[in-house]
């Protein structure tokens, strides 16, 4: 009996890390992003922090916003939602014209863009808003 329960105990334990392992279904991808500067890094990494979302980094001269998240938690369609919201378009999603009101005049991206061309401040560089 004592020999039963080694392999017993094992092939138990074997089985709940298979279990755990298969139960997270953490997916990385690649999605486009309109966007032209720091600010709009900022509000598309805040719009994606969010339960479900484990790391979400938008690139401004790529326009791709690299993002790992669980497929159990978040879809990958309310997550291009939770971006258009915060006012800018994925390949996917269009945001509002409301949306698109809310983000600050540099950061219209449209139309040929605002005040700012994504090459006039670093990533994450505050703007002054009473120059624009």
């Amino acid at each position: 009996m004592k020999n039963l329960k080694s392999p017993l105990l094992f092939l138990f334990l074997a089985l709940i890390s298979l279990t755990s392992f298969a139960g997270n279904k953490a997916i990385e991808t690649t999605i486009w992003v309109d966007g032209v500067c720091g600010m709009c890094k900022d509000r598309i990494e805040l719009a994606v922090d969010v339960k479900g979302v484990k790391f979400a980094e938008y690139d401004v001269k790529t326009k791709e916003l690299k993002i790992i998240f669980n497929e159990k938690k978040i879809t990958l369609k309310e997550i291009h939602e939770l971006i258009a919201k915060a006012g800018h378009d994925t390949k996917e999603v269009k945001a509002s014209d409301e949306a698109y009101a809310n983000v600050h005049g540099c950061c219209k991206y449209r139309e040929g863009g605002g005040a700012c061309s994504g090459d006039d401040h670093e990533e994450g560089e505050e703007h002054d808003h009473e120059e624009h």
